[in-house]
């Protein structure tokens, strides 16, 4: 198979990027097609870029923006994305919103990770340790993790795969986080590699189209 025959992935980041670690562990290990091609990373001072570093994958900074910037961070993402010719864009940890430009322009082509089993416990401001907080508070005895397809509002777009964990009795947010982490760790990177083999698809109005194969392998096979 010739590199041109391999499935483009960029990767857009705010954090520590564990999930874009998970990534490049996974496709070292099997045999799917898949390039992670380049980084962007939204500020200087995320984690994630010291990993873009010592793995040798191009990184983008997002140049300092202000709230009310979504020309420049649209023209910024669109002269990234066309030199690095992404087939797919995976948001890793990234907590920006993805301009309706963008998002109209790589329909498809774009998946999130969330840390919690959509549409409950999402939206804006529902990140990180704040998510596992709501989950714990409002009394849910499962949270999870969903993969789903991006759109102009934060958490809403088409689910392609999610992941139940179950809430403990004496669950705080961070021994929660950490058990959904682990499953953030195993699904995202089974997606991305679904896509890659075109096991996954956004069909028209924006359902979510599965083959047969999906179901048949043992990517949700975990202990604990």
């Amino acid at each position: 198979m010739t590199v041109s025959d391999q499935t483009r992935i960029v990767v857009l980041a705010s954090g520590g990027g564990s999930n874009f670690q998970a990534l490049i562990d996974h496709f070292r290990s099997v045999s799917a097609a898949v390039d992670i091609v380049g980084l962007v990373a939204s500020r200087t001072t995320a984690g994630v870029i010291e990993r873009a570093t010592r793995e040798n994958i191009s990184c983008a900074v997002m140049p300092g923006l202000t709230t009310n910037s979504n020309d420049s961070e649209t023209r910024f993402l669109t002269e990234t994305f066309d030199e690095w010719t992404p087939d797919l864009i995976v948001l890793a940890g990234y907590m920006r919103l993805i301009p309706p430009g963008i998002v109209k322009a790589q329909w498809g082509k774009i998946i999130n990770i969330h840390p919690a089993l959509l549409p409950s416990f999402g939206g804006s401001g529902m990140y990180g340790a704040y998510v596992h907080e709501a989950v714990i508070t409002s009394g849910a005895r499962v949270s999870g993790v969903t993969v789903h397809f991006v759109d102009e509002v934060y958490d809403r777009g088409p689910t392609i795969a999610q992941w139940p964990v179950p809430v403990q009795v004496d669950d705080t947010p961070q021994s929660l986080a950490a058990r959904v982490l682990k499953v953030e760790h195993l699904l995202l990177p089974a997606v991305v590699e679904a896509f890659a083999e075109g096991r996954v698809t956004l069909g028209e109005g924006g359902r979510v189209e599965w083959t047969d194969e999906w179901f048949s392998n043992e990517h949700f096979t975990m202990e604990g």
